[in-house]
């Protein structure tokens, strides 16, 4: 999870309207890639991660946000990727509280009998990318 929250921390404060999230998938205990919020919110960590990962069947996500559930753009949503991609398990740091996750992002990814654990290094994660105030404002 921390390098999760290294690779969210580099675009930090530039990924509005969206928070900064940082995603990396392992398998059997290796890196197979990390991704960021982009500048300007998109494309969001999961996507980015699983682009560069190119397979990430068996793959544990590491995301410092719940991933979305749905997206205010009418694309597929990042649950939804992780799904296809064939993800094993989602370990996720915070909850989202926006109404694009708030839990849908973990429901849909339960449904499709995917693994997920919810809460760790929250904390951390909070206080490292400052999501205390954008879940206040709504605004990175």
């Amino acid at each position: 999870m921390r390098a999760a929250i290294a690779a969210a921390q580099v675009n930090l404060g530039r990924t509005a309207p969206n928070p900064v999230v940082g995603c990396v998938l392992v398998r059997g205990g290796v890196i197979l890639s990390s991704g960021a919020t982009a500048p300007g919110g998109r494309p969001h960590a999961e996507d980015q991660a699983l682009a560069a990962a190119g397979e990430a069947r068996g793959a544990t996500a590491y995301v410092t946000l719940e991933p979305c559930g749905a997206r205010s753009s009418g694309g597929t949503s990042c649950s939804q990727l992780l799904v296809e991609a064939g993800v094993a398990r989602v370990v996720v740091a915070c909850d989202d509280p926006s109404p694009f996750a708030a839990g849908r992002g973990a429901e849909r990814l339960r449904a499709a009998g995917i693994v997920v654990e919810m809460g760790l290094l929250a904390e951390e994660a909070k206080a490292a990318l400052d999501y205390a105030a954008w879940f206040q404002t709504q605004t990175p």
